[in-house]
């Protein structure tokens, strides 16, 4: 009998020890998964952060297009309709000096649009495409008039009613930026 117990005992230790050891080793495995948990939970808040960073840069990224965007081809009107009224009052050394602005103006804006095409999404594209198209085109006339023999009246009037489709061109432009930006009336 004494034999009996003593089996009994050491079985009983052997079979706690097995205990213990299956109960370290699931404690230990459990650890083990909450440990790749939290290094999958960090890696996908990493990336998610990463992707808010590139939204985030890709957002002011697009915003410095668009305001280099709206200032040139702004100020590009603003000499068109400068050079417009030294023709106007033909004084010659006022044209003179509004055609080199507007030369300059116009260079701006190329090198303004030319960034647009690589950054700009389609919609905003498509109306920064019509706008700049009507401005070149009322260069164009502007150029005319300084190589004609006589500015009428006429022709002023004509190239004046160009800048105001140029005017609601750029605006319809700043409305979509802005829509793409997330600003407008509604968000202020």
């Amino acid at each position: 009998m004494a034999i009996v117990g003593v089996i009994g005992t050491l079985g009983a230790a052997l079979l706690t020890q097995r205990r213990a050891d299956s109960l370290k080793r699931h404690e230990l495995e459990a650890l083990a998964r909450q440990q790749r948990e939290g290094r999958d939970h960090a890696d996908q808040v990493r990336q998610e952060e990463a992707r808010a960073q590139v939204h985030r840069d890709l957002t002011d990224l697009r915003r410095a297009c668009y305001i280099s965007l709206n200032t040139t081809a702004r100020q590009y009107q603003t000499a068109q309709i400068n050079l417009l009224h030294a023709l106007r009052n033909q004084d010659d050394a006022e044209v003179q000096a509004c055609a080199e602005q507007l030369e300059e103006r116009r260079l701006a804006l190329r090198d303004s649009y030319a960034e647009a095409q690589m950054i700009v999404p389609p919609a905003v594209f498509t109306d920064a495409r019509s706008a700049s198209r009507q401005l070149n085109d009322t260069y164009g006339q502007l150029k005319g008039l300084l190589k004609a023999a006589h500015v009428t009246e006429g022709n002023l009037q004509r190239i004046e009613a160009e800048t105001e489709l140029s005017w609601a061109l750029l605006s319809d432009l700043r409305g979509t930026m802005r829509g793409d930006l997330g600003v407008d009336e509604a968000s202020i």
